[in-house]
């Protein structure tokens, strides 16, 4: 019986076994005694988390592109099939052949969110590689990327690779360098160090990491004669609309959380928000051309059916020929039932034409940030939009059919105080009167309004990477405030989490590598899944912690002094440590600070060449 055979033998006995099969229209198969390098590509998640994934679709296409490498995919088996695989003693294996995991040349990882992180540990597990970089002799080498990896060092002894910044032309960098080393003969070391020569790799087994005596790190520093830099500087593609991009999409067999076509419209963010990484580690801004857009819109909406197109950014109505750009989409689209819709949107932007545009086909909920229920603390995290914005932003869609609304929120941002929670009932109240402000003849009916509020993350690579989070009795006392004042206001639902998992998440986002015996403790102790709410065990991670001599407290709850050396230094992300030490200080001070599209802010990106040719 083979490998495949044993697999498909479990499908009758698993949920959602389409997870499993693969063979979905568009996916690359290839013949692997023709390729010199095969890269599995692991998303520590379940399928229909990491197919809506966009990184992983243009990676999967770039790499495919070559005659010489084949690119297969790697999802995070459910609890269900995780349990019958090793029951049955079959490895993690690849969609597209079916092969063992372990037989691959390269296993890419990506770290969307800290929450993955046991599942990383269980897929090597699974795949039967040593968990510890430094316990393997043989199989693939471990390469993370994505936002996470621009502080991996509670990940550091369990991979062999980092590869921060923009991944389009460094993952082809890094396979030319396996193929060299893999002709060469030499041992596996050697591969490392030649890694660690290219622009955004960084290998964490070629530093040493020494901490003061009150647990602070002391220094990160590269091990003599490693030949590895002192700094490591992200990779970025600086010609957005050259980069490559997918000309096909694999079309999934059943039902994934986002199931259409994403069109990356451009990357990065001006706007400078202090709580968002994205918006720091990103930058500069690069904007994809329109003509390249609407050529890439066609062949995609030819080669996948989808009957939609998600125009993705992190600010997309920033994009400068948005209106234009909509309404020769929805013009070519609207025919063929195609519709066209805008995630992520700035409530300052004056959106209403383009907001025409891309509803004539059919209507969604309208979704709005405005992240604090005050101005006062919306001037602390450099939001840049008023209450005046977000009611006529809301006025505007409720003016053209709209009635449904989403209003997201943070609960505990730095120098948050009880009025600004109550604050955000006020602003759902308000949203409220402006739905029955216009004419019942005119608007539509069924007001929904939904307000989430997630409790506030201190991340790495921004101005609050000094920032406390606050205790969790807190932040319940405070999502229990807010719950009481919003049940007061008719049509608005409320949606919150238990504070439990941004602890933990907060734990790792500023971590070091002493954390990392706690993430295997937590691992062996049954830890899985941990961003799904069902299968989250708090209980067992404060076991974790214990067991290992690790206070949480001290990554989570502590704020950071300037003069304080982070575990995350000895990266560089464009934007430099003194810019977001002077935003964090202006947050104190309640101070804005401009879009630096209207004039730099000198936030540093400008030491990259690549940034210069951008024009930032």
């Amino acid at each position: 019986m083979t490998l495949s055979d044993r697999i498909e033998a479990l499908f009758m006995s698993v949920q959602k076994p389409a997870r499993y099969m693969g063979g979905e229209f568009n996916s690359v198969m290839k013949n692997p005694e023709e390729v010199d390098v095969r890269f599995a590509f692991l998303f520590p998640d379940t399928y229909e988390v990491g197919m809506s994934h966009l990184g992983m679709k243009i990676l999967y296409h770039t790499i495919n592109r070559r005659a010489d490498a084949w690119c297969e995919r790697v999802f995070s088996p459910w609890v269900d099939m995780a349990q019958l695989m090793r029951e049955n003693e079959i490895p993690l294996f690849s969609l597209e052949s079916r092969t063992p995991v372990a037989e691959f040349d390269l296993l890419g990882v990506t770290l969307q969110y800290e929450m993955s992180f046991t599942n990383i540990l269980d897929a090597l597990d699974m795949a039967g590689l040593p968990l510890r970089a430094a316990d393997r002799r043989e199989g693939p080498f471990v390469i993370v990327g994505g936002p996470c990896a621009f502080n991996p060092e509670p990940l550091a002894p369990f991979v062999d690779l980092v590869a921060i910044g923009d991944g389009e032309e460094e993952t082809h960098q890094v396979i030319d360098c396996y193929k060299a080393w893999k002709q060469s003969g030499a041992p596996r070391e050697a591969f490392l160090r030649e890694a660690a020569k290219i622009r955004g790799i960084y290998v964490p087994s070629l530093y040493d990491v020494e901490y003061h005596e009150d647990g602070t790190v002391a220094s990160v520093s590269p091990k003599p004669g490693s030949g590895a830099p002192e700094v490591v500087y992200k990779a970025m593609v600086s010609d957005l609309t050259s980069a490559d991009y997918p000309e096909k999409l694999i079309v999934p067999y059943n039902e994934v959380v986002h199931n259409r076509i994403m069109l990356e419209i451009f990357r990065g963010c001006t706007r400078g928000c202090r709580f968002c990484q994205a918006g720091m580690i990103y930058r500069p801004v690069r904007e994809r051309s329109m003509e390249k857009l609407l050529e890439m819109a066609e062949k995609l909406v030819n080669a996948t059916g989808y009957d939609e197109i998600s125009l993705m950014s992190l600010s997309s109505g920033d994009y400068s020929c948005l209106p234009e750009l909509a309404h020769r989409m929805v013009e070519k689209y609207a025919q063929r039932r195609v519709k066209i819709s805008l995630p992520s949107q700035r409530i300052d932007n004056v959106l209403t034409d383009t907001l025409k545009e891309t509803q004539r086909v059919r209507k969604t909920a309208l979704t709005l940030a405005p992240e604090a229920g005050t101005q006062r603390l919306r001037d602390v995290i450099n939001k840049g939009v008023t209450e005046n914005d977000l009611m006529r932003s809301v006025s505007d869609a409720f003016e053209q059919g709209w009635s449904a609304v989403k209003l997201y929120f943070m609960l505990g941002l730095p120098t948050e105080t009880d009025e600004d929670v109550l604050g955000i009932a006020d602003l759902a109240e308000k949203v409220r009167r402006c739905y029955f402000a216009v004419p019942k003849e005119r608007r539509a009916p069924g007001l929904r309004i939904t307000v989430s509020a997630s409790v506030f993350v201190p991340k790495n690579f921004t101005p609050f990477q000094w920032a406390a989070q606050l205790d969790q009795e807190s932040v319940i006392r405070r999502q229990q405030m807010l719950k009481e004042a919003l049940r007061r206001i008719k049509g608005v639902d409320f949606k919150y989490h238990a504070p439990d998992v941004s602890y933990i998440e907060a734990v790792f986002a500023r971590g070091d590598r002493r954390l990392a015996d706690a993430l295997e403790a937590a691992y062996r102790a049954g830890c899985r899944f941990d961003g799904w709410s069902d299968q989250f065990r708090y209980d067992l991670w404060l076991k974790a912690f214990e067991e290992t001599g690790v206070n949480p407290d001290f990554y989570a709850c502590r704020e950071r002094p300037a003069d304080e050396l982070l575990p995350w230094d000895h990266l560089d992300c464009g934007v430099t440590k003194a810019f977001l030490r002077r935003e964090w200080e202006k947050a104190q001070r309640e101070e804005c600070t401009h879009d630096c599209r209207k004039g730099c802010v000198g936030c540093g990106v400008n030491r990259y060449e690549e940034a210069k040719a951008c024009g930032r």
